[in-house]
């Protein structure tokens, strides 16, 4: 043991973190922190994997740490919390980022690189930055185990997730479909619908539209619509590049619609219309239209006028137009299956008079919602679909998003401007060419740019089509009311993320589609016939070999690929015989019941189903492991925490594979965290240049302060504004206050030998200083354990600080500051040791789950000299109890008073620019009652030392001394009232004293307004007392003080005494005087300043240690001083 406590000469916390980081690798303080909670009751964390081809950012500071916070304090409460890291290593960024690198597309795969190529690529650069995301990791303090992660590309992890498939697919919830989904172009595959409702993936598009005129087949018109000449149904699409694929027009067949005549603002010809009775204004509506009341009206029209006058003709009921024929639109001569039923008026409940023409246009292939319709129509509305030159059928767009062959004029243009490669999309989109061949073509109506709202691919930025895709699902519609009841028992933080977000997402989830058409992840294990009426679904390598031997006695493969792995041998070395990747396993064909051979199917399965699998496959389960998972030792998780936009991602996919397996939740309590913007809210980018690289940061700042800026400053769930200079504020305020408050105690400890070897002073016999900071520190305590229990660390890191500034430097230790230097070695020196020390033993050990390294470095530096405890570390410690016999309630209270008190007292001290060391006769204070007056008087001594004044003067009847006003706070009012606002506030201004003494005790009173009765808080109004002549008036809450600003010349004197103690202390420090060391003190003379010190000299000795007093006329050395209106010199000589 240190015989002193370490003293140090300035605040640096990256050196703390540093030396702390080094302690703790040298001495395996992690490792420790689990094998010394060996039996104890499991705590289980998950660690959502990051992807490691891309570097951290600032923001992985704060998920990392909200992640790392509660583990810590588990620990300490005593559980044994593993912590495995893991690596997700398959999907969309990996790919991209390699085909980037190797300027190739997906089209390039298996012609200019082999798959196995790519996919060896792909796991090289899949492992890029491990070590940057490791130096961040020991950097900020997180701990994880990265020594023995959980990679989502090991054999074993593929295994487990293989399992899980089988056990979803033998429930018979895995099923092939046929039908329109989410589709990447630039990626090259399909999206689930949790995928495309990421975060950021609908973004705000300006698009050409068209309202195209489709012409109508006269001998299919109903009789009301006969011998009108040329109908045409107007119909208004975002998608112009969709027409070509036209084969059906919705109405809604209760909805009105009426028959306008007209002309075409582009040919100028006369037209009929038909559209929506609701939408005439939305098309007819600019200032180019008017209205006729008669079709005579319309002949004074001549071909180019600006102004196009419309007619309506008659009025009827969707269901008259269903069946109706019309003309293709755009007709390339494609010949589809049943085209004679396509091309004609459907209804459809989902048509509304919202916007547009109440005129929907359908193209099957493009959509998922059209598609549905068309099969409901009777006969069904066929899609679009031509043969290739495989005769597969296909869409006219194909699947890089180009028109096919068949488009002529069109054919090869992308249907997108964002799918060309960058620097050649052309000036005009395919949307702008179809706009202008159907003006020229009499087809369109009306054509005008659009800003709507439009789904990007969450990976490459660029927007998606609804594309017709054969796919693999997970039928996820039939286990949604399980998922959407077990996700009740979860503790949501917010819980808003719960009930409104995820909870209302699984109400309406979709099926999942499993299937990625890729190269690099896990393969579907599913192995079919070419008819598809066989299938086997392989849910391990066991089962797998054995399906290979029969496959290799029925003459289909030539030998069992993976004849050296051993079924029943886990160890690394047999696993690492395999691999279970698309390249390999695409070689195996298996063998029918009835003896075909079975191919793979091609697809991958979706990476976030690898993810979402890890509760079972970092274990290997069930080949491994068992009880970890059945045995609940590791599931489900106690806590897990990510981005908000997991919900639709990670959250989602574990909660979903728990319960369909296992009809359990994954997790019990989740936060989900906010983004962090930059200072002005503004999302951070490199490309924006507002990025924080957090490497500079911890650098500069240190993780601690950077970790507890993070915390404190909003709530993990909020999106935080980061701002360096709130760091340094943290660093300053907090670190700063607790750095000092150490310093203070090692100063006096280490003169006087204190190391905590006396016996505790029991609470009885210590100063009422001593037992109120304790019953603070235990309420502290409970409020922290609280807090933490409940995920909200934001409000354990506020009440911590809050204590530590406002309690325990500001409060305790400035009243205590006498006790520490004046006085022996006796029980009352010892207490205030004793009680500074607890107090910040017990803060490094409520802080240190959020600051790590410095609560670390404070709690050795005070354990280290009085050996009280035995861990090496604080984080082997255990979490501070609180104990009810040291709690004070009343005590608490009291000290509350004094601190509000001496709060107001030096803000009208400050108000009329009188300094604290200027001393003031008295305050009043009125009382409302008999405890109140007790509670204050209990304090009053402290209060008369603490603002320098020499009365406190209670006052039971204030009425006619002191005189409180109120007026409305229209801050508050206005958003809670709206127009009733101006009559609360006349109600307001005319309230009586006892109206406005009723809503300061109360909180809140009852008024009636316009015959309505409303409750008025007390936030809502303003209430102050008027000054009195002479003295300063102000209060807070239910307390006001009277101040007597009346300075006499005895108090003016007292206060120049008080001054030149402050300078001969200042003098002292300056010269390097010890605390102990006494002086001779020669003062200049000036005016009356030996006057006013004489008065006050025992005074100014006693505080100074002044042992001799001299007074000169004249003084060459020394220290010039001056305050108020003194010039003068002192010279200090140690004694």
């Amino acid at each position: 043991m240190s015989a002193k406590f370490p003293e140090y000469k300035g605040l640096d916390l990256p050196n703390i973190a540093e030396e702390m980081l080094s302690y703790w690798e040298e001495n395996n303080i992690f490792e420790k922190s689990v094998t010394t909670r060996e039996g104890k009751e499991p705590f289980v964390f998950f660690e959502g994997p990051p992807s490691a081809n891309g570097l951290p950012g600032v923001h992985h500071v704060l998920a990392r740490a909200i992640k790392d916070i509660f583990p810590r304090y588990k620990t300490m409460k005593g559980f044994q919390v593993k912590r495995k890291a893991g690596w997700d290593t398959h999907g969309l960024p990996i790919e991209l980022g390699v085909e980037k690198e190797l300027g190739i597309t997906k089209e390039d795969i298996g012609k200019k690189i082999s798959v196995e190529d790519y996919n060896a690529a792909c796991r090289k650069a899949v492992m890029r930055y491990t070590h940057i995301w490791n130096d961040l990791t020991q950097k900020m303090g997180y701990w994880v185990d990265m020594e023995d992660p959980y990679v989502t590309y090991e054999p074993k992890y593929m295994e487990s997730v293989w399992w899980l498939l089988k056990e979803i697919y033998n429930k018979k919830l895995i099923y092939k479909g046929y039908t329109i989904q989410p589709y990447s172009p630039k990626a090259g595959t399909g999206l689930s619908s949790h995928e495309l409702n990421q975060p950021g993936t609908y973004q705000d598009v300006t698009d050409t539209t068209i309202v195209a005129q489709f012409k109508t087949i006269e001998n299919t018109l109903p009789e009301f619509l006969q011998n009108q000449g040329a109908v045409y149904f107007l119909a208004w699409t975002t998608t112009p590049w969709t027409l070509p694929s036209n084969t059906a027009l919705t109405v809604g067949p209760k909805i009105e619609y009426v028959l306008v005549d007209t002309f075409n603002q582009y040919t100028f010809e006369p037209t009929k219309v038909v559209l929506a009775k609701k939408l005439i204004e939305k098309q007819f509506g600019g200032k180019n239209n008017f209205e006729v009341t008669t079709s005579e009206a319309l002949s004074s029209y001549n071909s180019g006028d600006k102004k196009i006058p419309f007619y309506r003709v008659k009025e009827f009921l969707g269901n008259d137009l269903i069946d109706i024929k019309y003309e293709q639109i755009l007709d390339y001569g494609c010949d589809f299956e049943n085209k004679q039923d396509a091309f004609r008026v459907i209804a459809g409940d989902f048509v509304t008079t919202e916007d547009g023409t109440g005129i929907v246009h359908i193209a099957p292939t493009f959509g998922a919602d059209d598609a549905l319709v068309a099969k409901q129509a009777v006969p069904e509305i066929p899609p679009l679909l031509v043969k290739d030159a495989n005769d597969n059928l296909v869409p006219l767009v194909d699947l890089q998003g180009r028109f096919r062959p068949e488009v002529t004029e069109f054919a090869g243009k992308y249907v997108k401007n964002e799918y060309y490669p960058e620097g050649e999309a052309p000036e005009k989109s395919v949307d702008v060419e179809l706009a202008i061949k159907l003006k020229t073509e009499n087809k369109a109506f009306k054509v005008e740019k659009y800003k709507h709202s439009y789904p990007n691919c969450w990976r490459t930025d660029k927007p998606i089509l609804y594309y017709p895709l054969d796919s693999w699902f997970i039928k996820v519609t039939d286990v949604k009311d399980r998922m959407h009841s077990l996700n009740k028992t979860i503790n949501w933080k917010p819980a808003s993320t719960g009930t409104g977000r995820f909870g209302n997402w699984l109400a309406n989830a979709n099926d999942w589609n499993l299937s990625r058409s890729r190269y690099w992840g896990i393969p579907l294990p599913i192995w079919r016939t070419e008819d598809g009426k066989e299938e086997i679904c392989i849910g391990s390598v066991k089962e797998l070999k054995e399906e290979m031997l029969r496959a290799v006695a029925a003459g289909i493969m030539s030998e069992d690929i993976f004849s050296s792995f051993e079924v029943g041998n886990m160890s690394e070395e047999n696993y690492a015989k395999i691999d279970l990747h698309k390249n390999i396993v695409d070689e195996i064909v298996l063998v029918s019941p009835s003896g075909q051979p079975m191919h793979r199917e091609s697809d991958l399965i979706d990476v976030w189903f690898d993810s979402g699998s890890m509760p079972y496959a970092q274990w290997h389960y069930p080949f491994e492991n068992e009880q970890k998972i059945d045995g609940n030792q590791s599931f489900p998780a106690d806590f897990i925490a990510e981005g908000v936009d997991q919900t639709r991602g990670w959250f989602y996919t574990l909660h979903a594979i728990a319960t369909m397996v296992f009809d359990s939740v994954a997790y019990k309590n989740v936060v989900s965290n906010g983004l962090v913007l930059d200072k002005n809210g503004h999302k951070m980018s490199k490309r924006l240049g507002n990025a924080t690289d957090p490497f500079t940061t911890l650098a500069t700042y240190g993780a601690d302060a950077t970790r507890w800026y993070m915390i404190a400053n909003a709530n993990p769930w909020d999106n935080l504004k980061f701002d360096l200079e709130g760091i340094e504020e943290v660093k300053r305020k907090f670190f700063g206050t607790l750095y000092n408050t150490y310093s203070f105690f090692t100063l006096y400890t280490n003169i006087d030998g204190f190391a905590y070897h006396e016996e505790d002073i029991v609470l009885e016999k210590r100063p009422e200083i001593d037992r109120w900071i304790l019953s603070e520190l235990h309420t502290l305590i409970a409020k922290v354990d609280k807090f933490y229990e409940a995920y909200e660390p934001t409000r354990a890191a506020r009440a911590i600080s809050d204590f530590t500034q406002d309690h325990l430097s500001n409060w305790y230790v400035r009243l205590s500051r006498r006790r520490f230097w004046k006085g022996d070695y006796q029980t009352d020196k010892i207490s205030a040791y004793q009680t500074l020390y607890t107090c910040m033993v017990t803060i490094a050990k409520l802080s240190a789950p959020i600051a790590p390294f410095f609560m670390d470095k404070l709690y050795q530096d005070l354990n280290t000299v009085t050996g009280k405890e035995t861990s090496e570390s604080i984080h082997l410690a255990d979490f501070p109890k609180s104990d009810a016999r040291f709690i004070d309630a009343s005590l608490e209270r009291k000290m509350e008073n004094a601190q509000i008190i001496s709060s107001l007292v030096l803000s009208l001290r400050a108000k009329e620019k009188i300094k604290v060391r200027q001393p003031l006769q008295k305050i009043m204070i009125p009382v409302d009652n008999d405890q109140q007056k007790e509670e204050i008087l209990a304090v009053s001594n402290l209060i008369k030392h603490e603002v320098n004044i020499k009365e406190v003067q209670i006052l039971e009847d204030a009425s006619d001394i002191l005189i409180k006003q109120i007026k409305p706070n229209f801050k508050a009012l206005g958003p809670k009232f709206g127009k009733e606002m101006r009559f609360i506030a006349a109600e307001v201004q005319r309230f009586t004293k006892e109206d406005i003494i009723k809503i300061e005790k109360y909180g809140n009173i009852s008024l009636e307004i316009n015959g309505k009765e409303i409750t008025l808080e007390r936030e809502d109004v303003e209430i102050s007392s008027k000054d009195i002549e002479g003295w300063l008036v102000a209060n807070e809450g239910g307390l006001t003080v009277a101040l007597d600003v009346t300075i006499t010349e005895e108090l003016r004197k007292e206060g120049v005494g008080r001054e030149l103690v402050n300078r001969i202390q200042n003098a002292r420090k300056d010269i390097g005087l010890e605390v102990t060391d006494k002086i001779r003190l020669t003062v200049l003379n000036f005016e009356n300043l030996q006057h006013a010190i004489q008065e006050n000299k025992a005074y100014i000795m006693s505080e100074t240690l002044t042992q001799e007093l001299v007074f000169v006329d004249a003084l060459d050395a020394g220290t010039e001083i001056a305050f108020d209106t003194i010039i003068s010199k002192i010279l200090i000589e140690k004694m």
